[in-house]
């Protein structure tokens, strides 16, 4: 009886040691703030189509004037591919419309929780296929 107590006290702290890192992964309210939503259109630059996320590198004219380049987070490979997407949905030299949440990090140029317009009006990584149109 008394061997299985050290057992079951290991699995319980090793389950408690992982589980902290299965959420915090797909936490956007630890990178982003839903008090800092942004719109901007610029030219798509490259597609990392890559796990755990894919990323948009966008380019569009900062405050200053200077190119500025967006890295927009979307959803994972697998999600997207189940949904129709494919690496060439988007392609470089498109160009699109994002809103979405900056950074906490005023540093950063990560955009994430993004909806991406393309210049034909088709809302992309907001939940529908390619080629649907996105319920208003």
């Amino acid at each position: 009886m008394t061997s299985r107590i050290p057992i079951c006290l290991a699995t319980a702290a090793m389950s408690l040691a992982f589980s902290g890192e299965l959420f915090a992964h797909h936490s956007t309210a630890a990178e982003f703030d839903n008090k800092k939503p942004i719109t901007f259109t610029g030219t798509v630059k490259k597609i990392q189509w890559m796990n755990p996320h894919i990323y948009t590198l966008v380019e569009t004219q900062g405050a200053d004037g200077k190119p500025l380049v967006y890295r927009v987070e979307g959803s994972a490979p697998n999600a997207l591919f189940r949904q129709g997407w494919r690496p060439d949905t988007l392609k470089v030299g498109d160009t699109i419309t994002v809103s979405g949440m900056r950074a906490k990090n005023e540093a950063s140029t990560n955009i994430g929780q993004a909806k991406i317009t393309t210049a034909d009006g088709k809302r992309v990584f907001d939940g529908n296929a390619p080629g649907h149109d996105a319920a208003p």
